[in-house]
């Protein structure tokens, strides 16, 4: 009896000594209102005791607001997985009252000019928290911000002057898989040893959304839902400070921002790092006060605008990043001794509690810069030669409307075209091109999205160096002067009833056939559903004319019922419902008599209904593999199996004839693996592989691929050891744009009417040309840096290497891809490259992959 009452008491004591109540957190001298519950009264735990699920963190949220006269509750939205967004605004009773005047006076910050009461205009504090949905601190910490802003009572009289909204969790889908992983596998004695199954969360991990996707990485390109609502958020509020609360590793201690001052972009004022620092002395003292340990102006940067920090730097705002080292579950070793979950928790609200101190203190003067950076805006754009951009593309309007519609979200005014012009021998055409005039407030936004940039002052980036829009989405485009602006007849884009324009079938029913031309974005996903629907359809692999004088290029597929079982009028409909869902336009044609190839030339070929598997989990690169199930899930309407490394040898494979593998290590796959997908290959299917993947299947011989090495070794007899980190960072390629040569009559190429392209590429993968010269279809050019950092030493690497390199597998194909043509959901140029892989591996000649 006696040895189990010493054992209870030892695991209470554990239990106990990692958990802590409020006075733990909250900041000493303040009184809360009764009223208001506490995380424990409406979650029954202490904060820091469990890892808050969503649906509790919105509960409690909810309560909060429900209790007190200062919150407004609101779903901003909803996640893929239908979780709700949410957003307490915090302020006043009196100006909760009003919150579309301050919006309405905020907003005249852009407008140089306008009348505003710099001194009596409160300030804004967007606190937007967790991200990342492993890194919970943050948005544990959100429970203490909503309890103590909205409960503390010495602060009533500040929040006439302060606007707080605070978003609990920016990545709701994330966060809930991440807390559900922790908690299930949480012990009542804790020991904080890093093998523990709790802190080693199973792929993909909580980090992303419900594609993989990190959505820190998504502000400016807004491809996901979560982005644009809060993007939504942000551009009505105009806030002055931009709370984003990160973790890092457990080994670490606490960084806040301002980062390395040589990273930021040029298009961001020295203000703003200097507003940022100045900030930052609020959160020295406060962590001192705690005694906790932290640093900043170190690893971190603030250059990619596609960063939830960085974003509102180039619009008058000061985004600031917090990283906690993390203790990834409850407890955890650390070098710095035993990291606790509350701990991590602590000093995130210390450092919200740091922001809200200089949010209250430089009211007047970030009121004030904001104002001055939009009135310093006025005189850039007066100056500038380039009055305006203009981007479209001739055959798709899909491209053009999506670069369109990601510009509108970010507050900025889009103008479409009402008659075809030809600027320096460019066509662009009125249904499918855009301009967006330089000469509004968010100008600097603007440059940062089209321009090309190829030096910097420092070669070491936390991100991409280079997103320029029109060469991601594979669009015509230039600058234009006030001249040739002036000469432009355009309308201006209704942001509010901006769609795509529908599809249509072009011709009558009982047609001879009918064709889908393969330049459309969408046409893939038609192509499916046709398909599906059991009619014939055929691809050209020439191209071919009609008696009226249009030509079809090569990929364009050919329609006939097939044996459907339709008759001409049912037929006729089905396609009308495709072409309208799909945005792309389907053709009559009147007879198989065709200018070049007839339409029953050997040169059209059957397709087969593509049934696709994705290799996933163990080793795999869960970003990537999640791209190409965004892309075919959401964009296509493809279904996809997301078959998993260790089911592969036992899995009847016969069931798909196309298998998609990510980047990443394959290992796990182990010899019945590697033998299970070369007999699956060699059996005629279509194997899509990039990176790590075509390292894999060469070591296995599983087709023939072969890379290139670069060196990029230090030379030298001695060097200084303080150097090294920079010397060896500045080789890593983090993201940049080059230019690369299509062959545009390979089925890898169709869809493409024009040979240059440019492609993405993030890491040193050097992939070498076939010696088969049909087995390249795209090829790096000689001199292919188009934008961003590419150090010298890689460029042997990439310079006319293969970006696209296929193979041959006894009757199968393998595609192998030394670039991502899915980069971030956001690179629509290189998607139909993918596409192509996906339905037209299975017709490209034998004869030109050995």
């Amino acid at each position: 009896m006696r040895r189990f009452s010493f054992v209870f008491l030892l695991a209470l004591l554990a239990n106990l000594s990692w958990a802590q109540d409020l006075s733990y957190y909250l900041p000493k001298g303040y009184t809360y209102n009764p009223s208001v519950p506490t995380p424990k009264q409406v979650l029954g735990y202490e904060v820091g005791e469990w890892h808050v699920t969503h649906d509790q963190l919105v509960m409690y949220m909810k309560a909060v607001a429900a209790a007190s006269d200062r919150v407004k509750f609101e779903e901003t939205g909803r996640s893929y997985e239908k979780r709700p967004q949410t957003l307490l605004t915090i302020t006043s009773p009196s100006n909760l009252g009003k919150l579309d005047q301050i919006k309405a006076e905020r907003a005249k910050l852009r407008e140089p000019g306008s009348a505003v009461n710099i001194q009596n205009m409160p300030v804004v504090m967007f606190m937007g928290y967790s991200v990342h949905g492993n890194e919970p601190s943050g948005a544990n910490a959100s429970l203490l911000a909503a309890y103590h802003f909205a409960a503390a009572n010495e602060i009533a009289a500040d929040l006439e002057n302060i606007v707080l909204l605070l978003d609990p969790a920016i990545n709701p889908d994330g966060l809930n898989r991440f807390a559900s992983w922790v908690n299930s596998h949480k012990a009542y004695v804790m020991n904080g040893d890093p093998a523990q199954r709790e802190l080693n969360e199973a792929w993909p991990r909580g980090r992303t959304n419900h594609y993989w996707f990190d959505l820190n990485r998504d502000w400016l390109p807004v491809q996901h839902p979560e982005s644009r609502n809060r993007v939504k958020v942000f551009q009505s509020w105009l806030p002055n400070i931009h709370l984003d609360f990160h973790e890092m590793g457990t080994n670490s201690t606490f960084f806040f921002q301002p980062g390395v001052p040589s990273r930021v972009h040029p298009l961001t004022p020295k203000k703003n790092f200097e507003l940022t620092e100045k900030i930052g002395t609020y959160h020295a003292k406060a962590l001192d006060q705690i005694g906790s340990l932290y640093y900043n102006q170190e690893n971190y940067d603030d250059f990619y605008y596609g960063k939830g920090s960085t974003y509102p730097d180039v619009q008058g705002s000061i985004g600031i990043l917090f990283e906690q080292a993390s203790s990834r579950g409850h407890l955890q070793e650390s070098a710095n001794g035993m990291l606790s979950f509350p701990f991590t928790i602590r000093n995130q609200f210390t450092a919200n509690l740091s922001s809200y101190q200089a949010a209250k203190e430089m009211r007047v003067e970030l009121n004030q810069w904001m104002k001055d950076f939009y009135t310093e805006i006025k005189n850039e754009t007066t100056a500038d030669v380039n009055k305006a951009y203009i981007f479209g593309a001739k055959e798709d309007d899909a491209r053009s409307f999506h670069l369109a519609d990601l510009i509108l979200q970010h507050d900025i005014k889009v103008f479409a075209l009402k008659e075809d012009i030809t600027v320096n021998g460019k066509q662009f055409k009125k249904e499918s091109s855009y301009i967006v005039p330089a000469d509004q407030p968010q100008y600097r936004l603007i440059k940062a999205m089209f321009e090309t940039r190829t030096t910097f002052q420092d070669s070491l980036f936390y991100d991409i160096s280079a997103w320029t829009y029109p060469m991601a989405f594979h669009l015509d485009f230039m600058a234009l002067n006030s001249r040739i602006l002036n000469l432009a007849s355009v309308t201006q884009v209704d942001k509010n009833n901006f769609a795509q324009a529908p599809g249509k079938v072009i011709g009558e029913a009982g047609a001879y056939q009918y064709a889908l031309e393969w330049t459309d974005y969408y046409a893939p996903k038609a192509a499916y559903q046709l398909l599906k629907a059991g009619f014939l359809v055929r691809v050209s692999n020439a191209e071919f004319s009609t008696a009226e004088g249009k030509t079809f290029g090569r990929g364009t597929l050919l329609i006939d019922k097939g044996e459907s079982g339709m008759d001409n009028q049912a037929f006729f409909a089905k396609l009308r419902e495709i072409a309208l869902g799909s945005h792309v336009d389907i053709h009559a044609l009147t007879t198989g008599y065709t200018g070049g190839a007839n339409l029953g030339s050997t040169f059209m070929a059957p397709l087969k209904t593509p049934n696709v598997a994705l290799l996933v989990d163990g080793g795999v690169d869960s970003g990537e593999a999640g791209e190409i199930w965004h892309l075919l899930d959401q964009r296509m309407k493809m279904p996809v199996t997301l078959l998993p490394l260790d089911a592969v040898s036992g899995a009847n494979l016969s069931r798909y004839n196309v298998i998609l593998m990510a980047d990443g290590n394959y290992g796990r796959l182990g010899q019945a693996g590697a033998t299970a997908i070369k007999n699956w290959v060699s059996q005629g299917n279509t194997l899509v592989a990039k990176g790590g993947a075509l390292r894999w299947l060469a070591q296995n011989e599983i087709g023939n691929f072969t890379f290139r090495t670069v060196d990029n070794a230090e030379k030298g007899l001695q060097k200084n050891y303080a150097d090294f980190e920079n010397a060896t960072g500045s080789k890593q390629t983090f993201g940049a744009i080059f230019k690369a040569n299509l062959d545009t009559t390979h089925p890898i190429g169709y869809g493409y009417s024009e040979k240059e392209i440019y492609t993405f590429r993030n890491d040193n993968f050097f992939l070498e040309p076939s010696a088969n010269p049909y087995a390249n279809p795209l090829v790096y050019t000689a001199n292919p840096l188009a934008s961003g950092y590419l150090h010298p030493s890689n460029l042997p690497g990439v310079k006319e290497s293969a970006v696209i390199r296929v193979a041959g597998q006894g009757r199968g194909r393998i595609i192998g891809f030394a670039d991502n043509p899915n980069f971030r959901a956001f690179w629509f140029g290189t998607n139909k490259l993918f596409m192509n892989s996906i339905f037209f591996g299975q017709v490209i000649d034998g004869g030109t992959t050995r």
